[in-house]
């Protein structure tokens, strides 16, 4: 592979600029990589028309930059509410949805309060999905999303309705999650309809970009599925064989909260499914391959090397996989994982020779955006991820 390439692919990997554009921020979803990096990857590894698949889509990155590059994509995640923001930040809303949204700004954020006692909103905060939200800086909060949730119902629209849940999703994510100062009603009721409004602007745009390239929109496909069973899905033929894998699969030994916020001192809600109104009820194994308490973390090995398998059953031969990724211990879990990549049929491609744990062997980056309590801990193992260049053989 020519040298030029690989140069290419890594300033993108290391470039620092924040996630923003287009639609990328309608949720922060965790370990995401920059649009960068993926729209990147798609431009030197495929062409247009080509399927580009991530099957660990998390908040969409690759789905939207291999929309914007006029490529067929395919996201996959077996998380539901990784699904639910994806099909938000991709979905054409008609004049008449985005009308009925800013009817509903207008008309309910204004009126929103924390001090109703209708029943209805007692019985919906029995949710478990509500756990650990009747703490201080949560309490109210709850009482102000569940009255705009109730009056979300009301919406004509399945896509509106979607939208504005989503950006209930986002701004109650900034009101809480690793939040340590309290946000007032005036605060939480401004930021919503800020939210909105930027929102459908960048929605807009995103589309807007669409038209103008390509004149139409661009196939985009999303299944919520185990990356195991993405050779099940009836997509996928002969004829209908991916060109090129841009993702970032769950780190091993890694407590990355996929499922989950942090709030009043870094206890765990699943709030965010209560909000998106998807279906939670795993635990963090489920979503990372296994405990990160596991001693060896075979688990892990074992679940990727079968979604690895899976993977590379659709893919096309010679087409490229690349992936961000970070260890807990790159000295014992990178040297698994590439044999895992080995054993599914796949040849890695590197940056130079051969030199055992060499950063110029590989792209390594420092995790951008961490949370103030992962920054505690300094440089971690954790800390830094490697982007890895795998061909399907």
């Amino acid at each position: 592979m020519q040298k030029e390439i690989l140069d290419q692919l890594a300033s993108a990997a290391l470039d620092k600029t924040p996630v923003n554009g287009y639609t990328h921020n309608f949720y922060r979803y965790p370990a995401r990589f920059s649009p960068t990096f993926a729209s990147t990857a798609i431009n030197l590894f495929s062409k247009r028309g080509d399927i580009v698949l991530d099957p660990y889509m998390g908040g969409g990155t690759t789905i939207i930059e291999g929309m914007l590059q006029g490529r067929r994509v395919i996201g996959i995640d077996l998380n539901s509410l990784a699904v639910f923001i994806t099909k938000v930040k991709t979905t054409k809303l008609t004049p008449s949805e985005k009308k009925i949204i800013l009817n509903w700004v207008k008309e309910v954020i204004p009126i929103l309060k924390y001090n109703k006692t209708v029943k209805k909103i007692i019985d919906d905060l029995t949710d478990k999905r509500l756990k650990n939200m009747n703490f201080p800086k949560a309490k109210f909060i709850k009482k102000i999303i569940n009255e705009a949730l109730i009056l979300i119902d009301n919406l004509p629209s399945q896509n509106a309705r979607n939208f504005v849940r989503c950006a209930i999703l986002k701004t109650t994510q900034w009101a809480l999650d690793g939040r340590r100062s309290h946000v007032s009603l005036q605060q939480y009721r401004y930021k919503l309809h800020e939210n909105i409004y930027k929102m459908l602007y960048k929605l807009d745009e995103f589309i807007l970009t669409l038209d103008t390239q390509y004149n139409q929109f661009p196939n985009c496909d999303l299944y919520e599925s185990n990356a195991e069973q993405i050779d099940k899905i009836p997509f996928f033929t002969s004829d209908n064989k991916v060109d090129l894998v841009v993702t970032s699969p769950p780190y091993p030994g890694l407590h990355i909260l996929y499922h989950r916020w942090q709030i009043n001192g870094r206890r765990e809600t699943p709030a965010p499914y209560w909000i998106s109104d998807c279906q939670d009820g795993q635990g963090d194994s489920y979503y990372n391959f296994g405990s990160r308490h596991q001693p060896n973390h075979d688990s892990y090995f074992e679940t990727s090397l079968k979604t690895l398998q899976a993977i590379r059953q659709v893919m096309r031969s010679n087409a490229y996989i690349i992936q961000l990724i970070a260890f807990s211990n790159p000295y014992s879990h990178l040297p698994r994982y590439l044999a895992n990549m080995e054993l599914a049929g796949f040849t890695e491609v590197k940056k130079n020779s051969y030199k055992e744990f060499s950063d110029s062997m590989r792209i390594w980056r420092d995790v951008p955006n961490r949370k103030w309590h992962a920054n505690l801990k300094g440089k971690t193992s954790g800390s830094k991820e490697v982007v890895l260049i795998h061909r399907a053989e």
